[in-house]
């Protein structure tokens, strides 16, 4: 077998072991609000609305591990979660005077306003641990960096 086909093999473990942790009942299928989730455990980073659209695409209210399999393999899929650069850079466009940091307000309002919108609930679970200053500040770069290495 080469390695090609071994990883292959490996991904399919991977998918299927995935699929069985969410399979608490042990029917073969999985209640479609658990899809994100699923998504998610094998590396995959879907958005809120790709989400949405994929579980308008599943007829019912449960899937099974073939309907998981093709959503996995959907063209374009798999979207990594970027670069910490990437998102550091945006941060800078809301530090007009280049600090390196940005007001805990602030940056609740653009978690909860922009893009893909978090819940208060969300932004206060992310917070957890960051150090703000006594000017009630966070260094957006360490904060980005703590994100994406949990």
């Amino acid at each position: 077998m080469d390695s090609n086909q071994d990883g292959v093999s490996q991904n399919t473990k991977t998918y299927k072991d995935a699929f069985a942790l969410f399979d608490k009942k042990g029917t073969g299928k999985i209640p479609v609000e658990h899809l994100g989730d699923l998504l998610r455990a094998v590396g995959q980073n879907p958005t809120l609305a790709e989400i949405s659209d994929l579980q308008d695409s599943i007829k019912g209210s449960e899937f099974d591990f073939d309907t998981y399999q093709e959503i996995i393999n959907r063209p374009g899929g798999f979207k990594p979660l970027g670069l910490p650069d990437d998102y550091i850079k945006g941060f800078q466009v809301f530090d007009k005077d280049h600090t390196g940091y940005i007001g805990v307000g602030e940056l609740r309002y653009i978690l909860t306003s922009i893009g893909e919108k978090l819940t208060d609930s969300e932004v206060d679970e992310l917070l957890k641990g960051v150090e703000v200053t006594p000017e009630g500040n966070i260094d957006y770069v360490e904060f980005v960096k703590s994100i994406l290495d949990q």
